[in-house]
């Protein structure tokens, strides 16, 4: 398994994981569709970055983005593995590439936003230094969970 920058080839591979697993939880908002059809122009050309994991044969099984915040910060967004990854500190090992880019770029804190029925996700935010935010304005109606991390 390796991580390593998005690439144009990955941008199918960006949509499926991330449609798949909201999908599978919650409906499809206008403002997923935004970020999942055009990654460049809503992540990474606005001074964000994007993950992506991949077995050692090169099949996509995990993604995760930074969206580039006004105070320097990052949002980390669209984290997922793929159901026959998890299990395997995949989701970990994706926190942990965005933990180190943010430190590598002098970013104060790492900001997400989740849903509480999302157990296992919340665990491992918390483990890797989460916590909890009172709530505030987001374009996603599942959201009822902040969390943020001093980087």
């Amino acid at each position: 398994m390796r991580i390593l920058p998005f690439e144009p080839r990955h941008a199918d591979a960006w949509r499926d994981l991330n449609t798949a697993w909201i999908s599978s939880h919650f409906t499809l908002e206008a403002k997923d569709i935004e970020v999942l059809d055009d990654p460049r122009g809503q992540i990474l050309d606005k001074g964000g970055h994007i993950f992506m994991a991949e077995t050692d044969e090169g099949e996509p099984i995990g993604c995760v983005g930074l969206i580039a915040l006004s105070d320097g910060g990052f949002e980390v967004a669209k984290m997922t593995v793929s159901e026959q990854a998890r299990g395997a500190g995949l989701g970990k090992a994706l926190m942990q590439a965005c933990i180190d880019r943010a430190r590598a770029l002098g970013a104060p804190r790492l900001y997400l936003e989740t849903n509480a029925s999302l157990a296992p996700a919340l665990g491992l935010y918390r483990a890797m230094g989460f916590v909890d935010l009172p709530a505030r304005d987001t374009p996603y109606a599942r959201c009822n969970v902040w969390m943020e991390r001093k980087v």
